[in-house]
């Protein structure tokens, strides 16, 4: 008898298209419209929720001493998600689009780049993850999927006529909980 519970295999992000959609350019300056620092708080707290750690494991201290020493230093990257290393933010975006890819410059200091219909592997250190850029209808998605499965969504699109920049990101944990937080920037 085969065992077949606990053996799925592993997510495999699919690649989206690298064609641009006619009349989409999300080039510009951009100035963020939300409260900077409640942004930060939710994006710290949606981390919290999908990152695969209970809190207690990250803040507290078991009261059972391990008979293994080195179960208690176990590190987080071989217990929960870190692809929210690869989340870059900002205050205020310098967009720039090309025929073949998107360069995102949050507050002049960090240079994103999103090649359309990439399928690779990106590196942050150590943290290794599976990148998928492309189009679904007139929104740029950007995947990230590290090895513990906890994913990384950002979807990028205009709206009020090209005035407004919206940027989607969503968390998956391994579990499929899902948070999601919504910042607009305005054209300046």
């Amino acid at each position: 008898m085969l065992l077949t519970g606990g053996c799925a295999a592993p997510e495999v992000l699919e690649p989206r298209t690298g064609t641009v959609p006619a009349g989409v350019d999300l080039s510009g300056d951009w100035l963020i419209r939300n409260n900077r620092r409640g942004d930060q708080q939710q994006l710290r707290d949606a981390i919290r929720r999908t990152d695969g750690l209970r809190d207690d494991e990250i803040f507290g201290v078991s009261s059972r001493p391990s008979a293994d020493p080195s179960s208690r230093t176990r590190s987080r990257s071989t217990r929960g998600g870190l692809v929210h290393v690869f989340l870059e933010t900002g205050s205020s975006l310098k967009v720039t689009q090309t025929e073949h890819g998107l360069f995102i410059a949050f507050d002049r200091a960090v240079v994103e780049e999103f090649r359309f219909g990439e399928n690779r592997i990106v590196n942050v250190g150590e943290v290794q993850a599976q990148r998928v850029t492309g189009w679904e209808g007139e929104q740029l998605v950007v995947e990230t999927l590290d090895r513990n499965e906890m994913k990384l969504t950002e979807r990028y699109r205009l709206a009020d006529g090209g005035a407004v920049l919206e940027r989607e990101i969503t968390f998956r944990s391994s579990r499929g909980e899902t948070e999601t937080i919504v910042q607009l920037f305005d054209r300046q």
